[in-house]
């Protein structure tokens, strides 16, 4: 008996803790036309639904640790009303993977979107699902270390740009990424505000206003994403300590990158290809500019507004109609530690074979200056008086307006340069 008891007196515990332990999470098959609320409801934290091809009636809200699953063919649809938020996401922990989503409401100030990632759904993860026709595509508001990635995101096509929401929005969202989404269609491709320690990575973006737009977002990544054929590819304001590396901005029709009070950043090994200008600075400090190709530009980099302390070199200038355009008349030396940029444009000799060459290279003169502050003067630009001006700068440096100087050009691009010259993307 007593044997018995002491038996039961080393069970009992175990007994208990085995009580305490979850539940194994479990499967749940939804067929079409069924109630996915009900669904919800009725199912335990953890579990995954998964619904069948076919469409489930929207707006849905997920307020505990779900998965909500659709065939790799993304047939499983929840299509919205046009009022407010098709799926909204309330609970921590959730997915959403490989469905359609469709058909929000279309007021931005109620920020209407086709997923919405509310402040306490931390760590929600939004993957590989196909959002169109909505106003915004995904939401994510206050939502910490959230994942967006491999979705195709496509937005409302029927509204004029500007009445449009963005592909992905964020606001205070820090720890998000958005990885490997295709978005078009929407205003902006990206757009993130009040946020920090995200990482953008791997997107593509076309038919866009801005591809990523970026504003008081710092401590973050932007690297191997495309933008083809946007307004802007990468306009990156207000913000710092960033690292942008890798993308590439094709037929950029104003801007390849815009660089708006954005400080102590790290611009390297980008491809800005054929549009109207290839970077624009704007009152932009303490920068490191290296690796990157700026190619084929009405302006490789237009320089303004006070910015200084910037590091650009080892860069290449390629076939840009102007290579820098510099209203200013301090000297700005665009090299260092004896290694500047490479110019297309630059005949140079080279005779003691160090790959830098032995002159100077100046981008603009003071006839650059002219016509850039009076623009009329373009009638004059093959005059003879000005003709024996440019004749007279090149004969006596002194007579050189301020303005950029790259005081070791290289002879040759650098090898990532070349290698991304070399990458036309399509």
């Amino acid at each position: 008996m007593w044997r018995a008891r002491r038996l039961l007196w080393w069970l009992a515990p175990l007994a208990c803790g085995a009580a305490l332990l979850p539940a194994r999470a479990a499967t749940v098959a939804v067929p079409a036309g069924a109630d996915l609320r009900a669904a919800m409801a009725a199912a335990a934290p953890g579990d995954v639904l998964e619904l069948q091809s076919g469409d489930y009636p929207g707006p849905v809200v997920v307020d505990k640790p779900l998965t909500l699953q659709g065939p790799a063919d993304h047939s499983a649809r929840i299509v919205g009303v046009r009022q407010g938020r098709t799926l909204w996401v309330r609970a921590a922990d959730v997915t959403v993977r490989s469905l359609s989503v469709t058909r929000s409401g279309l007021s931005l100030p109620d920020m209407d979107a086709g997923v919405f990632l509310d402040k306490t759904a931390t760590r929600a993860r939004v993957l590989g699902n196909r959002v169109e026709d909505n106003l915004v595509g995904v939401y994510v508001w206050g939502a910490h270390d959230a994942l967006v990635q491999g979705n195709t995101i496509v937005g409302n096509t029927t509204l004029r740009l500007n009445e449009r929401g963005n592909g992905v929005s964020l606001w205070n969202a820090p720890g998000t990424r958005i990885i490997g989404n295709d978005i078009s269609d929407g205003r902006d491709g990206i757009f993130s505000n009040a946020s920090r320690d995200n990482v953008f990575r791997g997107n593509r973006f076309s038919r866009v206003r801005y591809a990523v737009h970026y504003m008081y977002t710092d401590s973050s990544e932007i690297s191997d994403n495309v933008s083809i054929g946007n307004e802007i590819a990468y306009a990156l304001m207000f913000s710092r300590h960033l690292t942008v590396r890798g993308n590439v901005g094709l037929d950029s029709s104003d801007q390849g990158m815009n660089l708006n009070a954005t400080q102590n950043s790290t611009i390297e090994g980008n491809e800005i290809s054929r549009g109207g200008r290839c970077v624009f600075f704007y009152n932009s400090n303490f920068n490191r500019v290296v690796g990157n190709v700026f190619r084929g530009c009405e302006v490789g980099i237009h320089y303004t507004a006070g910015s200084e302390g910037n590091v650009i070199t080892g860069n290449a200038f390629i076939g840009n109609k102007t290579q820098v355009k510099y209203v200013g008349t301090r000297v700005l030396d665009w090299s260092a530690d004896g290694r500047g940029n490479y110019w297309s444009d630059n005949s140079a000799f080279d005779l003691d074979g160090d790959g830098i060459a032995d002159t100077a290279y100046r981008p603009n003169d003071i006839i650059d200056q002219v016509v850039w502050r009076a623009p009329s003067a373009r009638l004059l630009l093959t005059s003879p008086a000005v003709t024996l001006v440019r004749w007279a700068q090149k004969q006596f440096p002194a007579l050189l307006p301020g303005g950029v100087i790259d005081s070791a050009p290289l002879m040759k691009a650098p090898d990532r340069a070349r290698v991304l010259a070399g990458e036309m993307r399509p």
